[in-house]
């Protein structure tokens, strides 16, 4: 999903520190505004409000490389005043005993936020995260290697793509897909139901040319012809089409996969003031318009539409009513849950 992207493409500087000095101060601070988020959401754009309200205000991020890595990282300890976590890992967070809730009311921007996505950002009703981007996973196509357009997403089992179909190394999404493609329902799956499914991914592997880890690599096989369905993000889209390749970002009949993500603030912050003027400035229209022409995601706040690349927004479907509606945005998982997906997909990948 998201995970992410682009700034996912930079998996490969995970967990590195970018100690960024930012001449970016008002609130009274406890040291350096600590982010840990995904690599390239640094960008001062992003946080010009900000910078502009605490021109004197050091901030410093921590990249992580997917969420079960920030998870683990405040688990142990690790300190940051904010993270940047996908609203399915929400209920762990809080149960871990992780996050603070937040006060809207502290936000000038939070009335803009989408209601179904501010939503996805509460556990138990009190608000958690909150939302900045959300977006796909879905299925790009090399458009001149198919003889037809594949429509669903059981056409990844298809013969005719033996080699030549790419996913992702997620337990979460992969799960998701083939619990779709069987009719179940993913998040309260029977034994059996989940047996069938693990079965389903190894049936899978023949037409696998790989799981992919690092961003670059899939966008470089789908480039090169080798990957001709791709399970990604829509940033994948904007960068491979943007080189010339004939692909399209496709909304499978059951729905595209949807993820959200946000700003979380920590229980550990000694920020918290500051933390919550950094979220406002990020979920401004400003912030998310860039965010939105950067990466074809959609933002949490509907009137960044009108400042959108036409072209992302229809190809995302963006301005359709019902887009939220009727895509599968991932749901949170307990933490047993957590613990049965990622074991099955363990075996998943070890089967022959």
């Amino acid at each position: 999903m998201h995970h992410k992207r682009s700034y996912r493409w930079l998996l490969a500087v995970a967990s590195v520190l970018l100690a960024l000095v930012v001449v970016a101060c008002g609130a009274k601070s406890a040291g350096p505004l600590m982010v840990l988020d995904w690599a390239d959401y640094e960008q001062e754009v992003f946080w010009a409000d900000f910078k502009e309200e605490h021109p004197d205000q050091e901030v410093q991020w921590t990249f992580f490389a997917d969420d079960p890595e920030a998870f683990a990282k405040l688990q142990s300890g690790f300190y940051a005043d904010l993270v940047h976590p996908g609203s399915s890992w929400l209920r762990v967070y809080v149960d871990a005993g992780l996050l603070e809730p937040i006060d809207t009311s502290k936000l000038d921007n939070w009335s803009g936020i989408i209601p179904s996505l501010a939503k996805a950002g509460q556990v138990d009703g009190k608000q958690y995260l909150i939302p900045w981007e959300w977006g796909y996973d879905s299925l790009l196509v090399r458009t001149d290697k198919v003889k037809e357009m594949p429509d669903s997403w059981a056409d990844m089992w298809d013969p005719q793509y033996k080699g030549h179909v790419s996913t992702f190394d997620s337990a979460e999404a992969n799960i998701l897909i083939a619990a779709t493609v069987l009719g179940y329902d993913a998040y309260n799956m029977n034994d059996t139901q989940m047996a069938a499914v693990k079965q389903k991914l190894i049936e899978l592997k023949p037409n696998l040319l790989g799981y992919w880890t690092d961003y670059t690599e899939v966008n470089q096989q789908v480039a090169a012809g080798d990957v001709w369905l791709a399970v990604t993000w829509p940033d994948a889209w904007v960068t491979v089409s943007g080189e010339g390749v004939p692909v399209e970002y496709i909304e499978p009949k059951e729905g595209r996969l949807g993820w959200v993500y946000g700003y979380a603030l920590t229980k550990a912050s000694k920020n918290k003031d500051l933390a919550l003027d950094y979220i406002d400035a990020m979920i401004s229209v400003d912030s998310m318009t860039e965010m939105a022409n950067q990466y074809a995601y959609g933002a949490a706040n509907q009137a960044v539409l009108n400042n959108v690349n036409p072209e992302y927004i229809a190809a995302m479907s963006l301005d359709k009513p019902d887009v939220i509606e009727r895509t599968q945005f991932f749901k949170p998982l307990t933490e047993s849950q957590r613990q049965a997906w990622i074991t099955l997909w363990d075996e998943v990948k070890a089967a022959p």
